[in-house]
């Protein structure tokens, strides 16, 4: 089938050649793409002759766009209003389960982060919102209603702030003057708490990762797509993740040491010890693929991209263990001593 003419995307999909050489599309493959955005995975896995693609994004304006490239990929694209941690679900919904690859890029696509409306950046100026599905608890919600250390949890676990404190403090004294409803004013609250160098990022820029991630439940939404993955993909299948900072790599990365048996040691278990379970991974190499200077040079947004890579075995899926789950949230606080 001849697709129609490329047409111009906002969002530039990141490490795409590499991505799909490490998917490895074959002719009549079923392959997941859990984070459609602008559909640019998408469209490299259905210029692959016969494939099929699912495709999930949980933005309705970004299922509303991609309404015409559904219409024009003749019934090899079913694409799905929902969120990745339900991959599993709507793959077995759908009856294209098992799959032979799924690929995700995991955060906020150039797309969120350009429309001021949607809250994501404070380059423009917009409502304090961050809600990629539209519904649910804002960023101004958080804001407005977190207590002083709970916010400057929110700050320091998800946007690995070093002065969560004093921007959190800060905060709740600005707020019992005026509501802050806006990125301008927050982002100026943040500038003044804590402000920055000559030369480094924003001083604001953490903090509305932090908020973000709190608003999504990012790092819950992540644990939950890969036992999906892992529930979905067939033996030999391909998962391919691209992540953008290190709360998310580090998840990605524990999950495929723990289920591809890295560092155990079968041969010298003590007496008694249980058999580890059998791998559901394998891993070839534990060193993540980071964007060419070409492409950073292109799309300066790729810059912090870290591409992991892992092939399904036939081991029987596992639940997600303490460890990968703490991860995900922010550590419970030790009541002070009075």
């Amino acid at each position: 089938m001849t697709m129609p003419p490329e047409q111009p995307m906002r969002h530039i999909p990141v490490l795409l050649d590499e991505a799909m050489a490490a998917l490895g599309p074959r002719s009549g493959g079923v392959y997941l793409d859990a984070t459609f955005g602008a559909g640019g995975y998408t469209r490299a896995l259905l210029a692959h002759e016969n494939t099929r693609v699912l495709a999930l994004d949980r933005d309705p304006r970004a299922i509303r766009d991609g309404a015409a490239l559904v219409a024009a990929a003749g019934g090899r694209l079913t694409l799905v209003e929902a969120r990745f941690s339900e991959l599993a679900q709507v793959a077995g919904r759908t009856g294209l389960a098992p799959l032979d690859g799924i690929v995700a890029d995991i955060g906020v696509s150039s797309m969120q982060f350009d429309e001021a409306e949607r809250g994501f950046s404070f380059r423009n100026d917009g409502p304090l919102d961050m809600r990629m599905e539209g519904s649910g608890r804002s960023a101004a919600d958080i804001v407005a209603e977190a207590e002083e250390e709970a916010l400057a949890d929110i700050l320091y676990h998800y946007g690995e702030e070093r002065a969560s404190r004093r921007i959190a403090r800060a905060i709740v004294h600005a707020r019992l003057e005026r509501k802050i409803e806006t990125t301008g004013a927050l982002a100026a609250i943040i500038e003044r708490a804590a402000p920055g160098r000559p030369g480094e990022i924003h001083p604001a820029t953490k903090s509305f990762q932090a908020l973000r991630i709190a608003v999504n439940d990012e790092l819950g939404e992540l644990v939950a797509a890969l036992a999906g993955a892992e529930r979905a993909l067939k033996p030999g299948g391909k998962l391919v993740i691209v992540s953008f900072h290190s709360l998310e790599d580090r998840i990605v990365k524990q999950f495929l040491a723990e289920r591809s048996g890295r560092g155990e040691t079968r041969s010298r278990r003590l007496p008694g010890e249980p058999v580890p379970p059998p791998p559901t991974f394998i891993v070839d190499d534990f060193k993540p693929l980071a964007p060419s200077e070409r492409e950073i040079a292109a799309n300066p947004r790729s810059r912090s991209a870290r591409l992991r890579v892992a092939t399904r075995t036939d081991a029987p899926p596992r639940p997600v263990g303490d460890a990968l789950a703490r991860l995900a949230r922010l550590p419970e606080r030790v009541p002070r001593r009075r």
